[in-house]
């Protein structure tokens, strides 16, 4: 009967180890996912700024004196703002880190909205590409020149696409998994917490067993008492 009752005493002790066990797994996986956030980010704004400086669509233009000159229309000449979209993504790495709770869910949007405003300009320079006429009317084209090709798309739209796919993933597992991703300084926390916490939770039960008290039983009447009358417990009134 003893070892029934021991033993249901012991189960609900046993199911909680794999509860702690499973603790620094969680927690492995939460820096995991923040590590692959953060590396998405780096990617992003990395594919950000090369898209902004490739070109992205092509054509020829008859210049005075010049024949026929190949002007080139980069990322930034069609998409403005997608060097600062990659400074905010690099910007957006130390505040996936830093931040925690409503104000990372706050920048999970910023970036996913980010990803759709560079995901629809691709898609819209794809389906209705720049003339040549608009072409030949940067900059850098030759003064006075006239369309002299048809356009040719080149392979700039490319890295600004990963970068939406990547900017709007991240953006969602910012929302979704933040509860799930660690936050600074909760190693601190918790190691804090682990040492203010007993070792034991049963060992003042045990001293009492040791000493040869009832841990159950409440506090000894022929203990001696602390005085009201503003004296030293034991000294004669």
């Amino acid at each position: 009967m003893g070892s029934d009752e021991s033993a249901a005493g012991q189960e609900p002790r046993a199911r909680q180890v794999p509860r702690q066990d499973r603790r620094p797994e969680q927690g492995r996986r939460g820096r995991r996912r923040l590590l692959l956030v953060c590396l998405a980010l780096v990617v992003a704004a990395a594919a950000l700024e090369g898209s902004a400086r490739l070109g992205w669509f092509t054509t020829g233009v008859d210049a005075v004196g010049r024949g026929t000159v190949v002007v080139t229309a980069t990322g930034g000449d069609l998409v403005p703002g997608l060097s600062g979209l990659a400074l905010l993504a690099l910007a957006a790495v130390a505040a996936a880190v830093a931040l925690a709770g409503t104000a990372r869910r706050l920048l999970g949007g910023l970036v996913a909205a980010a990803g759709c405003y560079v995901g629809v300009a691709v898609v819209r320079l794809l389906l209705v590409p720049p003339s040549a006429a608009a072409i030949a009317a940067l900059p850098e084209a030759p003064a006075g020149g006239t369309p002299a090709a048809s356009v040719t798309p080149a392979a700039g739209p490319l890295p600004a696409a990963m970068a939406a796919i990547l900017l709007l993933a991240v953006g969602l597992a910012l929302l979704v998994t933040e509860p799930r991703l660690p936050r600074f300084g909760s190693r601190y926390s918790a190691r804090t917490a682990e040492r203010a916490a007993p070792e034991y939770p049963d060992r003042a039960a045990w001293e009492a067993l040791d000493a040869g008290r009832d841990p159950t039983a409440g506090p000894d009447p022929a203990a001696p008492r602390g005085r009201t009358d503003g004296g030293v417990p034991g000294d004669p009134v």
